[in-house]
Formats: C-alpha cells, structure tokens, sequence
C-alpha cells in the first residue's frame, strides 16, 4: 500500500513537471499515462498486491490520480484544438475598431440626483442609514404603537433571526437616528431603497426608492414647510404645475398633509393616470409630532420642525410619464437607453 501510494505521488509530480507544446507531446503523454501498456494500467495492476483491508482506499486513491490525468490531458487537448481553430491571418489594422456603446444612467438615479441637488440648494445635506432596521427606529420612536397595522407581516418584511429586526419601509428610521444624535439645528434628506410587502403591480412594488426630509429648529412653522415643498416642485416639474394641500394623517406628525401637483400628462383635465381629478398625490407631509421629539431626547417646548416624504419612482413616473413601476426594475435594455442625465 506505501508503495502504491509513493508510486502515485512520483507520478503526480512529474505531470505537474510536463512541458507540452505541441500535439506530438501530448500524443506521447497519453501513450504513456493512458495507452494500454500505459501507467494507469500498470498501477490498476499493483492492486492484486494491495492486502484486503486496504483495497477500498487504494481503490479510491486510484479511481482519483484516474481522472485527474483524463481531465489534465482533455484539458490540454481542448486548448491545442482551440488554437488550432483560430486564424491566422493578420489582422488588417487599417480597419475601423469595435463599436462600443455608451451607457446612461438609470431614470430612477437621475431623478434621485436631481431631487437631491434641489435640496442641498436650500441647505439640506444627505443623511443614510442601515437597510435592515430595528423597532425602535423603525416604529416605536415615530409613535407607531405596537398593533398599528404597518407591523403586520402583511406590510413588513421580518427578518427570521431576530424578531426585533426588520427591512426597513421608510427612511424616517434616518431620521431617528440622526435626531438621537442631538446636533441642532437639522436639515437633511434621507434617500435610500425601503420594502414592504405588497403584490407587486403597475403602481407598486415589494421595494421602491423614498426620499424623506426633516427640518428641525426653533420657530419652525408649517408656511416653512409648505414653502420649501413649492419651490421643490416649481424645480422640479416646471413653473406652470399647480400644487394643493390636503389634510392627512401620519402617527408621526401633527397636523399631516397629503400634496397634490396638477396632472403632468392630462394638464388637469383628467385623464386615467389622475383618475379624472387633474391631480396626482406626490408627497406626505407635517409637523414633527412632539412625542417623536421627546423619544429623540429633543426638547418638543422649544424646538419645532417639519417633515416629509416621497417615493422617487413615482416622481420619475411623472416626470418622463412611465404608466408601470415594474418597467424601472426589469433591466430592460431597450427601456433604459431612451433615458440621458440631461434631466
């Protein structure tokens, strides 16, 4: 059995040690590995010799140097037989290079960008957090109590390990962690992909990208509020888009708001996109509810703010009139190349 094994051994070596460069060589390589008189078949031979109790091992150590070698030589005769299919005739270097074509950027991260960029125009600055959350940053500090509905497993994607933790489905928990800081005043947008746990159609997704955004000093008003969003939407679609407020409700803001703009596509005529209103909801809004100041360790008697937020894809579905969410998630080729960053 030792001096099965030792066999083996030298002859691993000296195929790790072959040169071969021609399909002579590799000719002779099989001859003398895998012919008839060859080396597998003289070792096969030394099994007769192998005691009884050993043979299962040996058989198995064997079956192993086997096909190392069959793979090793159709490895190589694979490569003679690739290179012996390529041309070989030189290249004509007067001839024009491969075409190669220019890639866009994706709708969603151009409009990202432009949201992004209106705000830091009027002092916001980007603030990012984890994608995988927990409660308290999630819900209970935004005054979510416990049997509100968006904890439901209807809504909420759960994460299995602990069930503490969740996908976040909104990026308020940014907004938490960045009040838990206690760095006053705060202004700042908070971009990034959320999920929930919806039946995926034209007009929703089990993931979508939001932006939200938090303005947090004394003497914070909601004419502040409702300034900020007019100029965002003026930049944003144009000087012509009318915008209306309508009364809402958010656990985590009081009083709350639901902003509307005038149809981008029917020009507030109606259509099927504004079901016949003229207007399309963009954007939720408010105050900050005092007891998410207090959860943040923020003095609700003597500061004040305002927030709100959007998905982006809906706003990219206005802005270039796309009528299915599904289509900015499918990578199809063709959809996404009639899209620049000229926007």
């Amino acid at each position: 059995m030792d001096q099965l094994m030792a066999q083996i051994e030298q002859y691993k070596k000296e195929i790790k040690d072959e040169v071969i460069s021609s399909k002579d060589e590799l000719e002779a390589f099989r001859i003398k590995y895998l012919g008839v008189k060859g080396v597998l078949k003289s070792i096969m031979g030394e099994m007769k010799n192998v005691p009884a109790d050993k043979k299962k091992e040996a058989g198995l150590m064997l079956n192993e140097f086997k096909q190392m070698v069959e793979s090793y030589y159709q490895e190589l005769a694979l490569n003679f037989e690739n290179a012996g299919s390529e041309s070989t005739d030189k290249p004509d270097v007067t001839l024009p290079g491969q075409p190669f074509t220019i890639g866009t950027r994706h709708p969603i991260s151009i409009v990202h960008n432009k949201i992004v960029s209106i705000f830091q125009r009027l002092g916001f600055s980007v603030a990012e957090g984890p994608e995988i959350e927990d409660d308290w940053h999630n819900f209970t500090a935004l005054n979510l109590p416990e049997n509100h509905p968006a904890r439901d497993m209807q809504d909420t994607f759960y994460i299995s390990q602990n069930p503490d933790w969740l996908l976040r489905t909104h990026t308020s928990s940014v907004q938490i962690r960045e009040m838990e800081k206690g760095e006053l005043p705060l202004r700042i947008i908070c971009p990034g992909r959320v999920y929930r746990n919806e039946t995926i159609s034209a007009r929703a997704h089990c993931f979508f990208n939001q932006v939200e955004g938090l303005y947090i000093a004394e003497n914070v008003s909601f004419a502040d509020l409702k300034q900020t969003l007019y100029f965002f939407v003026k930049e944003m679609f144009g000087a012509d888009v009318k915008v209306r407020f309508r009364p809402s409700y958010f656990p985590f803001t009081e009083p709350s708001a639901e902003m509307d703009i005038s149809c981008l596509i029917c020009g507030g005529e109606g259509c099927s996109v504004c079901k016949k209103t003229g207007w399309v909801e963009i954007l939720g809004c408010g105050m900050v509810h005092p007891k998410v100041l207090d959860n943040c360790g923020i003095d609700s008697n003597k500061y004040t703010g305002f927030a709100f937020g959007m998905g982006i894809e809906r706003i990219t579905m206005l802005t270039y009139q796309v009528k299915d969410l599904r289509l900015f998630s499918e990578n199809d080729v063709r959809f996404l190349r009639q899209f620049t960053a000229a926007l």
